[in-house]
């Protein structure tokens, strides 16, 4: 246990140096999911096979030196002929090791190799999948790397200075029951090979019909332990009008012992970074720590609660809730001020505002919508002016004098400077506000003109043009240089996947768009669509890189296959974990089911390679399939529990931060628990089935269900 430890640090640090010389950060994203489980895996297969020759008897042994002298696999270095080193300084326990080693040498390189071309699809991620998941890919492969290094150098070393010179044939207590268990099981599965292809078939059409009831999500929520709530008031409001309702909005979020305190922001920054209308507040709330919350008081719950309040006091006004990073991302996801948006495209604002309000709607049936609104596009007052040229004309004026004069009385125009030592100031001029501040005082401003005899004299406005009050613009959003309507809406209660899948249809049914326009679904569930087809090109590319591996390992089609066996019942196992975690499919859980191949690999690959060594030391087929299977159920077991435990913890945290790696623990912690029991049992029985051909035993294999191991 001490010597395959010893990896950890070792892979680790290599890792880091790795990450220092390449500039990169060694943080949570890089570091938080690396399963020190899977580092291990490649020590322990050569750890495994090194106690188990130094356990068998002295037969064996002698054996395996032969094969070593024979130049099994190749020259051997260990002879006083080969060794640079001279012979006398390679004893048998050294020599022991060596070839220990070199039975397993393959195999557990391309095990790594197998398990970094796995990750093949992380590198491939864009966008925020790729920001959160490619830190962590990269960091794996540096740490794969440094643990294959250790694992052919630091491993049989501290094998041979730490192994005591004498080990005894004794299996711990765990093994003994493991052992116990499994050799009746695995008798009885190869006297009916079809019934345990029956068993596994049936285990993956079950962790299939798990899959069906998952829902899907981009990413999980990360918990910052704070509420950034975004309030939208109505777009005609005044900044000294709006200040009441933003006050009354810290008034409610402070009656609640949880918020800490709250820090308001009304209208637009004051470097103009945002453009945002005197109609966006936006209110930061960090919480206490949870644990000093009441039991049965949770976030989901307080949010009800917040939601309930505003609406009660402040009708009318739209709130968006969410949190400090996790909006800034949903901002740049979506494109607006929300989670997720349905982008109206289209040349009119006035049907866009109509089918803006029809998708809202319907929308609104949806279970699980939350945070619904209208970014609306109209609702700015305008003050219309239409000068008569012809009534103009009759005074001896155009249209530009009497814009001049409207100018001049509603914006001011700059009359003179005031120079004060080496300053100067601008003086602006315009009427007094009882004159401009109503439709009736505007259409009195009166307009200068020069009569026939030459003096001056004034006119109203409203003589002069004709003066209207109407609804326009207030703010117009465009995309690619097309205008558009955003509804923005978050989803809580539910699964992503399944929400706006229901709202599609419902649009789709209800709103019937005119001619050259369009609607989009932009924001998180725009993301998980384009990782998930990302992942169905990659993914079956990657599996085939994985199989040109196992080829070049085996030289067989056919022992490639079956080493890829492994695969459907690990990817099984996570689907039921899952499920039975109450975790929705998402980007994280997917990167653990990409985790699983290599690990599924290597379990096909130690139990193929074993196999084949035995038929070469020309035991038959049937006897080499159980004694392989047999012998093999301990590194299996090994390597896929300290896969599972290395990710445990994280499986089953809650802490703030966890919850992004949840999911993708989760999945690694059932595919590595619950695969290998179900691969023990199905792959004996499909190599039974492959290799039928190659054995003169009866066709239910009665004889090698009773062959001991010798």
């Amino acid at each position: 246990a001490i010597i395959v430890s010893a990896n950890i640090p070792f892979a680790l640090f290599f890792a880091i140096i790795i990450l220092v010389l390449q500039g990169e950060d060694a943080n949570l994203l890089s570091l938080g999911a690396v399963d020190f489980g899977i580092i291990v895996d490649s020590a322990v297969i050569m750890m495994e096979n090194i106690y188990r020759n130094f356990q068998s008897p002295a037969e064996h042994r002698r054996a395996l030196l032969n094969q070593l002298s024979d130049g099994y696999w190749g020259q051997d270095p260990t002879s006083p002929t080969g060794s640079r080193l001279g012979g006398h300084r390679w004893t048998e326990r050294l020599r022991i090791i060596f070839a220990s080693a070199l039975q397993v040498d393959r195999a557990v390189f391309f095990t790594a190799a197998i398990t970094v071309t796995a990750f093949v699809p992380l590198f491939t991620m864009q966008g925020v999948e790729g920001q959160i998941f490619g830190p962590m890919a990269r960091t794996y492969g540096y740490a794969l790397f440094g643990a294959l290094l250790a694992t052919f150098t630091v491993t049989p070393v501290l094998a041979a200075l730490l192994l005591p010179g004498d080990i005894q044939e004794v299996e711990t207590v765990i093994v003994r029951g493991l052992r116990a268990t499994y050799t009746p099981v695995l008798r009885f599965a190869l006297r009916h090979v079809r019934l345990a292809v029956l068993i596994g078939l049936a285990f993956l059409g079950v962790s299939f019909l798990a899959a069906s009831q998952l829902g899907s999500e981009f990413l999980p929520a990360l918990e910052e332990g704070n509420f950034w709530i975004r309030a939208a008031l109505p777009p005609t409001i005044s900044l000294e009008a709006g200040t009441e309702a933003t006050r009354k909005m810290r008034e409610v979020l402070l009656r609640h012992p949880e918020v800490i305190t709250v820090v308001s922001q009304h209208g637009r920054p004051d470097n103009g970074s945002d453009a945002s209308p005197f109609s966006n507040v936006e209110l930061f709330a960090p919480l206490k720590p949870f644990d000093e919350w009441p039991a049965y008081l949770t976030k989901e719950k307080l949010t009800e609660q917040l939601q309930k309040e505003f609406a009660e006091e402040l009708p009318g006004i739209g709130f968006n809730f969410s949190q400090y990073i996790q909006d800034n991302v949903e901002e740049a996801l979506s494109g607006v001020k929300g989670a997720n948006s349905v982008k109206i495209v289209g040349p009119n604002l006035g049907v866009l505002e109509q089918l803006g309000r029809q998708v809202k709607a319907e929308m609104a049936k949806v279970r699980g919508v939350e945070d619904l609104g209208v970014f609306h596009l109209l609702g700015q007052p305008n003050l219309n002016i239409k000068v008569d040229r012809d009534k103009a004309a009759r005074y001896g004026l155009n249209a530009g004098d009497v814009n001049t004069v409207v100018q001049a009385a509603m914006g001011g125009t700059n009359a003179t400077t005031v120079l004060e030592a080496d300053r100067q100031f601008g003086v602006a001029v315009r009427l007094d506000p009882q004159y401009r501040s109503s439709i009736d005082a505007i259409r009195d401003v009166k307009v200068a003109y020069q009569t026939p005899s030459g003096s001056n004299s004034y006119i109203s406005l409203s003589t002069l043009a004709d003066i209207t009050l109407d609804t326009g613009a207030s703010f117009i959003y465009r995309e690619r240089s097309q205008r558009y309507i955003p509804i923005k809406f978050s989803v809580r209660g539910r699964d992503l996947g399944s929400t706006v899948a229901e709202a599609q249809q419902r649009v789709a049914d209800a709103v019937k768009l005119p001619n050259g326009y369009q609607i989009l679904w932009a924001g998180e569930f725009e993301d998980l669509q384009n990782a998930k087809q990302r992942l169905i090109i990659v993914v079956p590319i990657t599996l085939l890189l994985i199989l040109v591996l196992l080829y070049g390992l085996f030289n067989t089609v056919r022992d490639s296959l079956l080493a890829l066996a492994g695969i459907p019942f690990a990817i099984g196992g996570g689907l039921i974990a899952l499920y039975l975690a109450g975790l929705s499919f998402s980007v994280s859980a997917a990167i653990g089911f990409i985790s699983l191949f290599g690990v599924a690999v290597m379990d096909g690959i130690l139990n193929i390679t074993y196999f084949r060594e035995l038929r070469a030391q020309g035991m038959d087929v049937p006897q080499a399939v159980f004694r392989g299977a047999e012998q093999r159920m301990r590194p299996m077991l090994m390597t896929a529990l300290s896969a599972g435990v290395g990710l445990f913890p994280a499986a089953i945290s809650h802490g703030i931060g966890s919850q992004v790696q949840r999911p993708l623990a989760t999945v690694v912690v059932g595919g590595m628990f619950i695969g290998p029991l179900l691969l023990l049992i199905v792959a004996p029985a499909l190599r039974r089935i492959f290799l039928a051909r190659e054995t003169e035993e009866t066709s239910d294999g009665e004889d090698a269900a009773h062959a001991e191991p010798t």
